[in-house]
């Protein structure tokens, strides 16, 4: 965790961002990606939990440094980790404050039919928006599934093996609140091998977190760290 107190106009203010990917929740980054006009006060207050009128207090630009360059590695390190193979064994959910430790199943056909159904609709989803942008031919090499679309297939297929219920296609997508809470590390790889596993795709190159960068450094917290000769990747 990398913390630091900042000076404000009445006195300081702690704040604390992951230092590492392991520290960052998959819900954390659903909100970075689907945050409009995202700048470094924005992702600084999305990782930290800080309201960016708070941050906004703070007297000088320059102590944000540290945060930026941060954020700005963290969203490398997540885009190589989608490219990664390594799915976990096992995830372990703390529902009503119970531990409940689940073995992941690579096919997802072993699941309930809701289940299957409901997340094959959500891929095939992604899928239809891939191939108006970007056409039957092309479409896989650009394939860029969103990540809320990453937490909602991962809610159909944990959902009846995390909490012993029967399958309910409202309650699952409810899950989503629990599967946000997983570690990105944990939660990516496995959204990865569904999206490039089922139907039959073939591997593709995804760079959505390419985009993120992007959209920091366009950020208005940006052009102004810029200005004051802030280096950032």
């Amino acid at each position: 965790m990398i913390e630091k107190n900042l000076r404000t106009g009445t006195g300081k203010l702690l704040v604390q961002i992951p230092g590492n990917l392991t520290e960052v929740t998959l819900g954390q980054m659903v909100a970075l990606q689907e945050k409009k006009d995202l700048g470094d006060l924005d992702a600084i207050s999305i990782l930290s939990g800080i309201p960016v009128s708070e941050l906004e207090n703070v007297t000088s630009m320059e102590d944000f440094q540290v945060f930026t360059e941060a954020v700005l590695s963290l969203a490398n390190q997540v885009k190589y980790l989608y490219n990664s193979d390594n799915v976990p064994k096992h995830i372990t959910f703390v529902l009503n404050n119970k531990k409940a430790t689940v073995n992941v199943i690579s096919n997802l056909s072993v699941e309930p039919a809701g289940a299957f159904m409901a997340a094959r609709n959500i891929i095939a989803e992604e899928v239809n928006e891939s191939i108006k942008q970007y056409g039957e031919k092309d479409w896989q090499q650009y394939f860029n599934p969103s990540l809320r679309a990453c937490s909602q297939v991962l809610a159909h297929y944990f959902f009846c093996r995390a909490t012993g219920k029967k399958y309910n296609e409202y309650e699952a997508e409810e899950f989503c609140t629990e599967i946000k809470k997983l570690r990105v590390t944990e939660a990516l790889p496995i959204a990865k091998h569904f999206f490039t596993s089922y139907p039959n795709l073939s591997k593709p190159r995804t760079n959505f977190f390419h985009r993120l960068q992007l959209r920091l450094k366009k950020g208005p917290g940006y052009r102004h760290l810029k200005s004051l000769s802030i280096s950032t990747p």
